[in-house]
């Protein structure tokens, strides 16, 4: 069932892509898994709309929320044959496709957002954002994604020990697993859109992720506790196809690489925005806000970083870079 609904948007999209092209008007297909509330659905409109303005109309984009294509890994998928042009994931949900990208999934990776902003914006960020591409995958630009903290239904977490025995969801990264598996917890992979009936039918007992996405999902609904332990701050990024980036001429990359800058920067703005308002929004709500000690989830995760040093070291000596960048 899942291999004939990847077959049929491969072919619905290929069909849509070439009929565009021969029309003169060039449509390039975003899918992605956030709602539409989300701040980086207004931020991928917003690129649409620069898209369109750039190209004076010869390129437009058409975007697609909330998993109307497909998971975020079948979006990628889609991407790595050319049939969907662009799409929004979490650099964790990359590590399948580009191994590089699983630095960033790396707990407590930046001592601080002046840190991160800094490795995102140099060298080692643009980088890794270019590793993709032998893969098909062409990283076009990071949007803020906050950091992910621990929600739970049951009970707060005030410290690892608490996440002991757990059903954790996590995404499909192994990076994601070792972290939850290091606390105690047992990872469990589940798709976003799928993840609040799985926290009603008690399929899992938590999950991690930011404030507007625990927001807007409506996560806070089955989940009354959120832990800001701050574990990770991954960034996501826009990635584009390269079998549709090759499609396009010198000029139209520019255009869309501009339009991909720009909307990097509105959408730290909407992101600001949105993690105040959603915070509000879920003490409003009843959920009750936890400021933990970050030290002992900082010791209990000491192993993941071992673990990286036996099994990959050259994916370990990025993540000394990252941390020798001042």
């Amino acid at each position: 069932m899942k291999k004939n609904t990847l077959l049929f948007f491969v072919l619905i999209s290929s069909l849509l892509w070439s009929c565009s092209d021969q029309l003169g008007v060039k449509v390039i297909k975003l899918g992605h898994a956030q709602v539409v509330s989300h701040p980086v659905h207004e931020a991928m409109l917003f690129m649409g709309q620069k898209i369109e303005e750039k190209s004076g109309g010869k390129i437009k984009v058409k975007v697609y929320p909330n998993q109307q294509l497909g998971s975020e890994r079948e979006l990628v998928e889609l991407l790595q044959v050319g049939s969907l042009a662009m799409t929004k994931v979490s650099a964790a949900a990359l590590e399948g496709f580009a191994p590089m990208m699983q630095v960033y999934g790396m707990p407590y990776l930046f001592r601080d957002d002046a840190h991160q902003k800094k490795v995102l914006n140099g060298p080692i960020g643009k980088q890794l954002l270019l590793n993709g591409e032998k893969f098909w995958l062409r990283g076009l630009c990071y949007y803020d994604a906050g950091k992910r903290s621990f929600y739970t239904k049951d009970k707060p977490v005030n410290t690892p020990e608490d996440l002991k025995g757990l059903k954790v969801r996590v995404m499909e990264s192994p990076t994601a697993s070792n972290m939850v598996k290091a606390m105690g917890s047992s990872p469990t992979p589940v798709s976003y859109g799928e993840l609040y009936t799985a926290l009603q039918q008690g399929i899992v007992d938590a999950a991690e992720n930011n404030a507007p996405s625990l927001y807007t999902s409506k996560h806070y609904e089955v989940c009354k506790y959120y832990s800001l332990d701050e574990h990770t701050s991954i960034p996501d990024v826009v990635i584009m196809s390269t079998k549709v980036w090759n499609q396009l001429s010198p000029e139209e990359q520019a255009w869309v690489q501009e339009a991909a800058d720009e909307s990097a920067a509105y959408e730290a703005e909407l992101w600001a925005k949105s993690d105040a308002e959603s915070m509000a929004g879920l003490e409003a709500a009843g959920v009750t806000i936890v400021r933990p000690d970050k030290e002992p989830f900082r010791k209990a995760v000491e192993g993941v970083y071992e673990q990286l040093k036996v099994a990959q070291p050259e994916i370990y000596a990025v993540v000394q870079a990252i941390r020798e960048v001042q």
